[in-house]
């Protein structure tokens, strides 16, 4: 059934504690839309939910959610303090659909026939059969196995609790869903499946996020927070970049128009206004100097800079493991048999669900944990940068900034504490501010800042971007980039990886494997994984189907095995294409190059003649070079 929540804004201003947030905002969201609310860390998002959820109101102008009157289940949102207790994940998930719970608890006592009737046909119109089912979907999803879904929720995690919260009001089906950040809770896998989840939800949706895939794959439009404003834009975050692009210029465009014509006409004014043929036209232009309303300037806020100091060159490898094993406990290893060499080039980034050992991994390659059984060698002088969630956690309130670095940096002058702040965006009274103030995007920032003060040989990154805006996780993929160190990533920002990481390894089933593909084959490889999983789960509903499950997902591995060496084939086929085509291209390049020299033309006409065979030959070999791309191409599109 379609949403029928519209969000409408009016004027609305508000404050906290003195500061402007809001002022004379305005936008409305269609009933049914998805969209991804955007801004600068700070600028108000999370406080525009509590005002949309009704926690918080506004001092002036108006917030209406129409078509939500006397409806039960009107508007949802995530809870700060995680779910606790004896109760299932299954069981708390089912819970929230308050009608389908009361309707059970009224026909396990209701006597009359018609009232029980009453009841059953109510339950059927909501789908109450098929709850558990859906329920346990979600929670499949969201990372949870049915061993899980039914141990008490006070043998999870925070994260997996809050895990257990979001499954819940996916599956009330608010008409309003109102979610902040959801995927900082999740690993890439439950990321990649909320985001197809998101992408289908039924009703009205507003979702804070910095991740841009799910804003470009899981919304219809984007709203933007700035200069205490909103603006509202079809489409998804590429689109409302390249948009607000285009008004930015030309709003900077008609300010600087505006500009020159209120210099001339003030000129006119100053020249003219005391001689007495002129008097009257310059008092003129004086008055439409002041009825003119002047246009901003269309300049966006300034981007974040990450800047990391250069470690100095060491021999390679930096680390390796034979047959290591490493864990926590004597005797129970969490990992085993792991291999692996480190380079001071490689970019790597880890795969696996949350708890399959990545950030135990990552621990061993660091030097934090030691390793049970096998070899392994560390390089002499080897310094790691290690960022972990918990370390933002860890700052102290009530020191600033500059306090934390200068701590680590005893002999080092202000200015180059101050210096390597700035390297992270950490500039002006940002660094002489108390912890407690600063947003978590800016302790982020200072948590990197920390990791890298002695130019580390490697960085390790943990869940780096949960607090950072999109600007700042640009600014930090251009970083990555540019260091010369290697880099090791886990991450649920698949932007991230893509786009700095060239090697992936799997960690699961208690040891670490290289995966042969990107993260479009991972994506399919976890499809696949889900699809056979749901196959089982049906098939397992009935004794007799028990042997064809285990035929069914003998058979669904093997086709996903099939379905990636085909694709894995093919993206090989069409690298390969386009590697020679650009090898060719540059042969091509000399050879014009050559041949438009006037000395070229001094030589023997044979050897002109070689030369121009030459090219004739390089551009048939770049005609059948482009033919075999373009069918690679065409053939991984149509795969994919």
């Amino acid at each position: 059934m379609l949403s029928r929540a519209m969000i409408r804004i009016r004027d609305m201003t508000y404050r906290v504690a003195g500061r402007m947030l809001f002022d004379g905002a305005t936008a409305t969201v269609p009933a049914g839309h998805k969209v991804g609310l955007v801004g600068r860390n700070g600028s108000g998002k999370s406080t525009l939910l509590r005002l949309l959820a009704g926690t918080a109101h506004v001092d002036s102008g108006e917030i209406a959610i129409d078509g939500i009157a006397g409806v039960a289940n009107a508007i949802g949102t995530v809870e700060q303090e995680a779910p606790s207790g004896d109760e299932t994940p299954l069981g708390f998930t089912l819970a929230a659909d308050k009608e389908r719970a009361e309707l059970l608890e009224r026909a396990e006592v209701e006597t009359d026939p018609l009232r029980i009737a009453e009841i059953q046909n109510r339950l059927v119109d909501i789908g109450a059969h098929v709850a558990p089912s859906r329920a346990a979907s979600i929670l499949a999803g969201l990372g949870f196995d049915e061993a899980a879904q039914n141990q008490p929720l006070s043998n999870f995690s925070g994260g997996w609790r809050m895990r257990v919260a979001i499954a819940a009001l996916l599956f009330a089906e608010p008409e309003l869903l109102l979610l902040d950040e959801p995927t900082n809770h999740l690993d890439l896998e439950a990321a990649m499946w909320l985001e197809t989840h998101l992408r289908a939800y039924p009703k009205t949706l507003v979702v804070v996020s910095h991740d841009r895939d799910l804003l470009n794959r899981a919304v219809t439009g984007i709203l933007h927070l700035e200069n205490l404003k909103l603006t509202y834009y079809t489409g998804g975050y590429d689109r409302f970049e390249r948009v607000r692009a285009e008004r930015l210029a030309l709003q900077e465009a008609m300010a600087r128009k505006q500009a020159a014509a209120r210099k001339h006409m003030q000129a006119f004014v100053d020249r003219f206004r005391y001689k007495a043929s002129k008097a009257r036209q310059a008092q003129s232009r004086l008055k439409a100097l002041e009825r003119m309303d002047v246009v901003a300037s269309g300049a966006a806020e300034p981007s974040t800079v990450f800047r990391f100091p250069e470690p100095e060159i060491l021999p390679p490898p930096l680390v390796t493991f034979d047959q290591a094993s490493v864990g926590y406990e004597p005797g129970k290893p969490i990992l085993t048999g792991v291999d692996l060499r480190l380079d001071a080039d490689d970019r790597i980034g880890f795969l696996g669900q949350n708890g399959n050992g990545k950030s135990t991994l990552a621990k061993l390659i660091a030097g934090r944990l030691e390793r049970m059984a096998g070899d392994g060698h560390r390089t002499a002088k080897l310094k790691v940068g290690f960022f972990a969630q918990h370390q933002v956690d860890d700052l102290d309130l009530e020191e600033t900034a500059t306090d934390h670095l200068a701590r680590l940096m005893p002999n080092a002058p202000k200015d180059r504490v101050r210096a390597r702040l700035g390297g992270v965006g950490l500039v002006q009274d940002k660094q002489t501010t108390k912890v407690k103030h600063l947003s978590g995007g800016e302790k982020a920032r200072l948590t990197i800042a920390l990791i890298t003060h002695d130019s580390p040989h490697v960085l390790i990154l943990d869940e780096p971007t949960n607090h950072l805006d999109i600007d700042a996780r640009d600014a930090l993929v251009q970083a990555l980039n540019d260091y010369n160190g290697a880099v090791i990533l886990i991450s649920h920002d698949r932007r991230l990886l893509e786009l700095t990481v060239d090697r992936l390894w799997m960690v699961a089933d208690g040891t670490v494997k290289p995966f042969d593909g990107d993260l479009s084959d991972y994506a399919g490889w976890l499809r696949e994984r889900s699809r056979a999983a749901s196959k089982s789960a049906k098939a397992s509903e009935t004794s007799a189907g028990e042997k064809n499950n285990r035929v069914d997902r003998k058979e669904a591995r093997k086709a996903a095995a099939e379905r990636r060496k085909e694709n894995a084939d093919i993206r090989k086929a069409a690298r390969e294409a386009e590697k020679l085509l650009e090898k060719l291209s540059a042969r091509r390049q000399k050879l014009v190059d050559t041949l438009g020299d006037p000395a070229t033309y001094e030589k023997s006409t044979r050897e002109l003649q070689e030369l121009i065979m030459k090219k004739e030959a390089v551009d048939r070999e770049i005609a059948a070079a482009e033919a075999t791309w373009l069918e690679a191409s065409e053939a991984l599109e149509a795969a994919e």
